[in-house]
């Protein structure tokens, strides 16, 4: 193993099912490692060192959820989109605690939308909150790939 393979390897624990980083890591909880001047994110160099090269344009996903996660086994390429497809749970300033159900003041009801290639797509008005998240959870399982958190597959 190279020092730099030694250097990365000896901040990582790997006595869990997700390897852990504990090195540096930005303000989202992905790991950071310095190679030379520039700071990379330690879950794609894992992802190098497993598969080899990540091809222009595209992400590396965490199948597990977990940012500070570098197990090859819990890593995949992916594009923009279909990372974002992937995301778990609402968004911080969520009223619902549902991704994609918000209350809608004009017709005092739940607003059910999804975004799919850019577009927004309205999916109704709904008395609760449950009615409108079947109905998201529904659109996403149909026009999304890659929503593991929806499909309930874990790593």
């Amino acid at each position: 193993m190279t020092d730099l393979g030694q250097r990365f390897w000896s901040k990582v624990d790997q006595t869990g099912n997700c390897w852990e980083w504990h090195g540096g890591k930005d303000s989202c909880g992905y790991g950071r490692f310095r190679v030379g001047e520039t700071k990379k994110g330690a879950h794609r160099l894992s992802y190098e060192e497993a598969f080899g090269t990540i091809p222009d344009g595209m992400c590396v996903d965490h199948i597990c959820h977990n940012p500070g996660c570098v197990n090859p086994g819990h890593l995949r390429l992916a594009t923009h989109k279909q990372n974002m497809e992937n995301k778990l749970g609402a968004y911080s300033n969520s009223k619902s605690g549902v991704r994609g159900v918000s209350w809608n003041a004009w017709s005092k009801k739940w607003a059910a939308t999804v975004k799919h290639n850019g577009k927004v797509r309205h999916l109704g008005y709904f008395a609760t909150v449950p009615e409108a998240e079947a109905v998201v959870l529904e659109a996403r399982l149909e026009l999304f790939t890659h929503n593991d958190a929806d499909r309930r597959v874990t790593a």
